[in-house]
């Protein structure tokens, strides 16, 4: 089976075209594939797909097997995927995902597309669509007791559940416990990403991020949508910034006047390779 290793400011996938390869137990081959030891080492596993709906389609798995709604780094390399590999030669696709229809517009340069911005929507801030089991209109800057752990929370939904904090000491914060124990927490019935955010200024933000069923990653593009829509409602951010993670920026502009959420970056090809899954 033919695959193609992919990061979006260092959120790593393998990818496989489904166009020509055919994938059975996705969610096993994710675990073996996402293995940085004894498999290719990634995130999770994209398979590119033929859809009845849109241009293309996107399934998307973390590396512990569970399948996510939508991956906005994921989808900026699938834009360039399928422009470089010549499945298409228009500049703005459609792509379906487990989230709904998203819009990419592609900019290629010399014939390879470097850069891709996705339309992803409507943000909800509903905790019903999250979910969340919290019996508000909408969570922002709420108290939650994470024992012993006590975090002002605001969740966003985009098409994925996140949940939003803000502090200072982002750089301290014990990912690998406080991230887990949030993700799994009661509230979240089916789990949650988290990002800890540092304010810079009104148009910039530093992130760091858990993301549900892989651990902390060098970026989530769905999490800074989420990070900007959550700064926006709590008056810590413009409608256009930076969202500043380990892995490198994003530029996120929340649109006013449609409401949605539009998410500009790279995609970058990483190596191609073959292995055998029998």
């Amino acid at each position: 089976m033919l695959f193609t290793k992919m990061h979006g400011i260092g959120n790593d996938y393998v990818y496989i075209n489904c166009f020509n390869e055919h994938v059975e137990h996705p969610e096993k081959l994710a675990v073996w594939l996402s293995d940085r030891h004894k498999g290719i080492g990634s995130d999770g596993l994209v398979l590119i797909m033929p859809s009845n709906n849109a241009d293309f389609r996107m399934r998307m798995f973390n590396s512990d097997g569970s399948e996510s709604e939508m991956c906005g780094n994921a989808s900026r390399c699938i834009g360039k995927y399928v422009y470089d590999n010549g499945l298409t030669n228009r500049t703005e696709i459609s792509l379906e995902t487990k989230a709904g229809i998203k819009l990419l517009r592609l900019f290629p340069n010399n014939g390879k597309v470097e850069k891709v911005c996705v339309d992803m929507g409507e943000p909800s801030l509903q905790p019903s669509s999250i979910p969340a089991l919290i019996s508000e209109k909408a969570i922002l800057n709420y108290p939650v007791n994470f024992e012993p752990e006590q975090f002002e929370i605001t969740c966003v939904s985009m098409g994925n559940p996140h949940t939003v904090i803000f502090t200072e000491n982002i750089q301290e914060i014990p990912l690998e416990t406080v991230g887990k124990k949030i993700e799994h927490f009661r509230l979240f019935p089916e789990r949650t990403n988290v990002e800890f955010v540092k304010i810079i200024s009104a148009n910039k933000a530093d992130v760091r991020v858990w993301e549900r069923g892989t651990g902390e990653t060098l970026a989530c593009g769905t999490g800074a949508c989420a990070v900007l829509v959550a700064g926006v409602k709590t008056g810590r951010l413009d409608r256009i910034a930076t969202i500043a993670l380990p892995g490198g920026e994003l530029s996120i502009e929340w649109n006013e006047g449609n409401n949605h959420v539009l998410m500009t970056g790279g995609a970058v090809t990483v190596f191609e390779g073959k292995i055998d899954i029998n």
